[in-house]
């Protein structure tokens, strides 16, 4: 070795790790052929690595490499300069907060980075106490900055890429939570911006971690069908070219194995076994035009038996996320079927990097209108936003409107209207316009009348009836529709229409929870409370609150423990007796809780459910005078209370208790209740479990399983139900489930 290459050698091993890594990053722009403003990025790098100085990542490398992967991400997107800065710097006024801030970052980088950076950026949750709000606080916070700027949600999903890429250093449980919110949010996110190659890799990972025993399945199922048959593939591949090429077609041709998590969602959420997956193998043929690309599906129906109702034209009708190609699933000479995919060169770029591929950056600043078409769905999620109050309803909103798979119909007029799955006919008029959800009095399909509850089907044809003398939507309708805009257009109407009918419902609901404490009080407690909870939750006044309940602006059990504290403060209750007067009359004092129980001939009174037997309205129960902490209710034939009552010392603190009826079994009176299931252990014993659950809108509170030698598995669901007849018809849903061998009422 020469002494100038020993030298060379020794000056590149000086180069810190970091350095190497960003000379890549710029190579990467410079070879991309944009105008990259390469001075600028220099200095956001060197600034975000003097802020994320002595700074770790969980695997043990220097911080400063996660942003730098990240940028990565955004170049190969062929993002702007402003991009990569903001994608650099993302991190630093969350991290470094002690050391820079928003305004820092404005002066030294300008305002549109800092902007990027804020949407970037988590609110801190300090004066959140639920995470589970701060979490949806979080997100409603960076759909807002997508709203004003798309590329926020773009580097955001760079962020998480690289996140789950490097997902292993963490700990398991954070693993499963993180891929778990990548699932439920990042990945649907891409596949609504069209971005499949994000998509697909943040799909794989979350499966690898969320369920590894499932991921190494398929992935042994892939490798040896495709061992079996690479010399299928390849022959297909040669026959197509020549084909082409004779027809003297300008294209690419690509293979295509099917993604692991594709594969295994299809055979565990459509039971569908390893050999009725039709499209695992698939060419996609790239050509000039569009005209090419019906050319090429001639050709490949003349070359190979196409398979009936395998078809699939997205020219013609594009997708929302703007994804257009035409699919076709054909038979090779071996029997084996393929799926062929033909689109143009810009289609495939849009394919591959969705509404990124058409960002403004590309037109001059300024989005064309089939971009902005596609991002409607983040406006309606802004109109949730702006028309309620609950975060609940919001993160409800974000998984039916912009998360969930979508059905196709159609107007009379021929107009594609894409609806969350599940919509209704309701939905659909109100996502026609406001004005004829508002005086729509019937609906039709296909030329039929039909309910109003109806769920369209992809491909019917969908006609509201409307008439000028509607009285206007039924509030029943909120029970009905499905999508957030109609809910949000129907509570509108209310809102503005019937304020007096609003605020007598309203003060209903609060009237119905006081006269359920059995305590009396005067109109001027009444009018006291109300105003102080409305106030001290930026109502006007009580009228304000009452109207907003009663169009539904906000769920009463938003505001229900809020009343029942302050109703304590303002109503004067009886002292609550000693315990050895509690033992002489053997009936608690009275108190302001609602549970349906009957203590002694009294309603009202505190009781606290006992987790050994868990009862339910249904069964025969009595209760037991604790000390201090009220009433403790047990069934009959709990093991505890059999026992108890033969002991001398405490057999006179027992009490007769009933069901109060009806109010034990109210709509909104929920109880916890244990299911105890054992079943043989399978892949897609979970998916069918909380299928069912979620088919019966049955909310899962705990879960914690077990597996035994015998290769089965014991699992504990703690539920929310009604009754014994809810819960008994959850229990026979679950026995009819294929390996459960046996579910029984367990205990906390």
């Amino acid at each position: 070795m020469s002494q100038s290459q020993q030298s060379n050698n020794s000056a590149q091993a000086d180069v810190p790790a970091e350095d190497s890594r960003f000379s890549t990053l710029v190579r990467m722009l410079e070879s991309a052929g944009g105008t990259y403003d390469i001075e600028k990025i220099r200095s956001a790098y060197e600034y975000a690595r003097k802020m994320h100085a002595g700074q770790f990542r969980e695997s043990g490398e220097p911080y400063i490499f996660h942003p730098l992967a990240v940028a990565e991400i955004v170049a190969d997107l062929r993002l702007d300069t402003e991009s990569i800065c903001a994608a650099l710097l993302h991190d630093t006024v969350e991290d470094c907060a002690d050391k820079t801030n928003l305004v820092e970052i404005e002066k030294k980088f300008g305002p549109t980075v800092s902007m990027l950076v804020d949407g970037l950026t988590k609110i801190v949750p300090l004066s959140v106490d639920d995470k589970e709000e701060a979490h949806i606080e979080n997100l409603r916070k960076m759909l807002l900055a997508m709203s004003k700027d798309i590329r926020v949600i773009f580097i955001k999903l760079c962020d998480r890429l690289h996140n789950m890429r490097t997902l292993g250093a963490k700990s398991e449980d954070k693993q499963r939570i993180i891929a778990l919110e990548t699932m439920q949010v990042y990945a649907p996110i891409a596949h609504r911006l069209g971005m499949q190659r994000v998509k697909q890799e943040l799909e794989n990972l979350g499966l690898y971690y969320l369920d590894p025993i499932g991921y190494g399945e398929v992935s042994r199922y892939i490798e040896a069908k495709y061992g079996n048959h690479k010399e299928f593939i390849e022959n297909i591949r040669s026959v197509v070219d020549k084909k082409l090429r004779e027809n003297k077609i300008d294209f690419t041709l690509e293979g295509r194995i099917k993604t692991v998590y594709s594969i295994y969602r299809k055979m565990y959420t459509q039971n569908k076994s390893f050999d009725e997956i039709y499209d695992f193998y698939a060419l996609r043929i790239i050509v000039g035009t569009e005209l090419e690309c019906y050319t090429t599906l001639g050709l490949i129906h003349e070359m190979f038996n196409s398979m009936p109702g395998r078809f699939k034209d997205y020219i013609s009708t594009p997708k929302p996320n703007m994804y257009r190609s035409l699919h076709t699933t054909v038979i090779g000479r071996d029997g084996i079927p393929f799926e062929v995919q033909i689109r143009t060169r810009e289609m495939h770029e849009i394919a591959e990097y969705g509404i990124a591929a058409h960002w403004k950056y590309k037109s001059g600043g300024k989005s064309g209108p089939d971009a902005d078409k596609k991002l409607e769905w983040i406006a309606r999620l802004i109109e949730t936003e702006d028309a309620t109050r609950d975060p609940d309803e919001f993160m409800a909103a974000i998984k039916t409107d912009a998360f969930h798979d979508e059905t196709y119909v159609f107007t009379p007029k021929g107009d594609v209207i894409a609806l969350p799955y599940g919509a209704t006919v309701i939905d659909f008029a109100y996502t026609i316009h406001s004005a004829i959800g508002n005086k729509m009095v019937g609906a039709k399909i296909n030329g039929m009348i039909v309910p109003i509850d109806r769920v369209p089907k992809n491909g019917e044809i969908v006609e509201i009836i409307t008439s000028s003398a509607s009285k206007g939507p039924s509030r029943d309708w909120l029970n009905i529709v499905r999508t957030s805009e109609a809910r949000t257009k129907i509570r509108a109407w209310f809102k503005k229409e019937k304020r007096a009918d609003n605020i007598a419902v309203g003060r209903g609901m609060v009237e119905q929870q006081f006269k359920g404490y059995g305590i009396s009080y005067t109109e001027a407690q009444f009018t006291q409370i109300c105003e102080n909870v409305a106030t001290r939750n930026g109502f006007i006044g009580a009228d304000d609150m009452f109207n907003t309940l009663g169009y539904g602006g906000i769920p009463f059990s938003r505001l229900s423990v809020k009343l029942k504290d302050e109703f304590d403060r303002t109503v004067k209750t009886e002292e609550v007796q000693s315990e050895s007067e509690f033992r002489q009359i053997r009936s608690p004092a009275k108190v302001k809780t609602d549970s349906g129980v009957i203590v002694d001939g009294e309603s009202g009174c505190s009781v606290k459910f006992a987790k050994c037997c868990s009862p339910l309205p249904g069964d025969p129960i009595i209760g037991f005078i604790t000390q201090g902490y009220g009433i403790s209710i047990h069934k009959t034939d709990c093991p505890n209370a059999i026992k108890s009552m033969s002991d001398p010392e405490k057999a006179d603190r027992w009490v007769k208790a009933e069901w109060e009826m009806p109010a034990g079994l109210r709509s909104n009176d929920v109880y916890e209740s244990v299911i105890r299931i054992i079943a043989e252990n399978s892949m897609s014993l979970m998916s069918d479990l909380t299928g069912i659950l979620f088919d019966m809108r049955v909310s899962v509170l705990n879960f914690n399983s077990q597996n035994r030698p015998d290769g089965t598995v014991v699992m504990s669901i703690k539920v929310a139900c009604k009754n014994t007849d809810h819960f008994y018809s959850i229990v026979s849903r679950l026995r009819s489930l294929r390996n459960v061998v046996s579910v029984n009422r367990g205990f906390q």
